[in-house]
């Protein structure tokens, strides 16, 4: 079987996502692009995310010249067609490939000629009109519950950013201003550095060395929170992909790494070897995890809404149906966290949601689950945080359109509470 181009597989990503409701990242850890040289393997996803982030301007622009939507797979690849040729791609390449595409698939051959007539048409007239189209909006089964939490601007602000993506950031093992000078980057308030155009991220300078791990800036402010200590025995517990372990045992802390997927963490023991960190890592289910310690971390799963930026197959791979269960869920590791802490520990609770209910109302329901439970306001001072950003119940809310002159950041909530 002939390796797949990148536009032939980007076009079955966007088949999976769109189709099957399947996440881009389970489709790459299932082998989705192997076939594929490194490359080739950027290229195809970079075109399947840039399709998403735009689908709604694409669809608007095909939509003058279509009578009715044709199958899924064929609206895909007129999707995959439009976007590239609205940032600039050779017209005669990409329509050729897209009408070869179809060509070759024995389902829908037949309409190769539509897909021929209605790219061409788009590479007459869709570059010029692409900027003009309001910025896409998100999925209305996520749009409505950010709207009943936050004002329309904050919420637009959200698709704004959404939509521009997202830069790469570091979490350096050591200072972030000779990490920016030396990647070429910008060290930033919180201490993480962020390169606008990365390139391949294995031959940054330190990769090899371990100097640094890829982590959003908002995604590395919860340890920083926690402020591990040396010798602490601390515990993160749903710890895969590994970033945060990693703040945690460069700190000299004891870490224990606990995650419920082995195939997830054999991802934390690969970044843990390339950094020279170590922590004890344990595969089980946090909900029955025994043991006592200083601190615990618990990055809790969750809707993952404040990751749309990095994710756009997010919206379309969900649909909000499994938000109540989480929910349940985050309440239970909440509760189980607080029993295996020691007298007068501490818990970090947080996930990457812009849902109040999986963040803001986690934590009064907590409080009011535990007499004994606080807030800690003062560990949210630290370099980078906006006083504006701590929420009235004493937890730190981040959003995308913060940073907006930077480049923006994941949303998440964070809380540290003390027994």
């Amino acid at each position: 079987m002939p390796t797949p181009s990148p536009r032939a597989a980007a076009a079955h990503l966007l088949d999976q996502i769109l189709g099957e409701h399947r996440q881009m990242s389970e489709l790459l850890a299932t082998g989705a692009l192997d076939r594929l040289q490194a490359p080739d393997r950027a290229r195809a996803q970079r075109l399947a995310t840039q399709t998403l982030k735009g689908m709604e301007r694409a669809d608007t622009l095909l939509a003058k010249h279509l009578r009715k939507p044709p199958p899924l797979p064929v609206m895909n690849i007129l999707r995959l067609g439009t976007t590239e040729l609205c940032h600039g791609g050779d017209a005669h390449g990409v329509v050729n490939e897209c009408v070869g595409l179809i060509a070759g698939n024995a389902r829908f051959a037949r309409l190769k000629g539509l897909v021929n007539a209605v790219l061409r048409k788009v590479a007459a007239d869709g570059p010029a009109e692409w900027a003009n189209l309001p910025v896409p909006h998100l999925s209305d089964w996520l749009r409505g519950p950010l709207t009943e939490a936050y004002d329309a601007t904050a919420v637009a602000g959200f698709e704004a950013a959404h939509f521009a993506g997202a830069p790469l950031d570091l979490t350096p093992k050591g200072d972030a201003n000779a990490l920016a000078q030396a990647v070429g980057g910008t060290a930033l308030p919180t201490g993480s550095v962020r390169l606008q155009d990365a390139g391949q991220i294995s031959a940054l300078p330190g990769y090899e060395a371990g100097d640094w791990w890829v982590q959003d800036a908002a995604a590395a402010i919860p340890a920083r929170v926690l402020a591990a200590l040396p010798g602490e025995a601390v515990l993160d517990m749903c710890a895969a992909p590994g970033g945060k372990t990693l703040q945690l045992a460069a700190t000299g802390a004891d870490v224990t790494a606990l995650d419920i997927s082995d195939a997830r963490m054999a991802r934390v023991r690969e970044n843990l070897a390339r950094t020279g960190l170590n922590a004890g890592l344990v595969t089980g289910d946090a909900l029955t995890h025994e043991g006592s310690y200083d601190a615990i971390l618990l990055d809790a799963p969750c809707s993952a809404t404040g990751t749309i930026r990095r994710h756009p197959d997010l919206p379309y791979a969900r649909d909000g149906s499994e938000i109540g269960d989480l929910i349940a869920l985050q309440a239970a590791m909440l509760d189980r966290a607080l029993g295996l802490l020691k007298p007068g520990g501490r818990l970090l609770y947080c996930t990457c949601s812009l849902l109040p209910d999986e963040g803001e109302c986690q934590i009064d329901e907590a409080l009011v689950r535990h007499s004994s439970l606080s807030v800690d306001r003062a560990a949210l001072n630290l370099p980078g945080i906006d006083p504006a950003w701590i929420t009235e119940e004493g937890g730190l809310r981040l959003r995308p359109d913060y940073w907006g002159d930077l480049g923006g950041m994941d949303g998440f909530y964070i809380a540290l509470l003390r027994t």
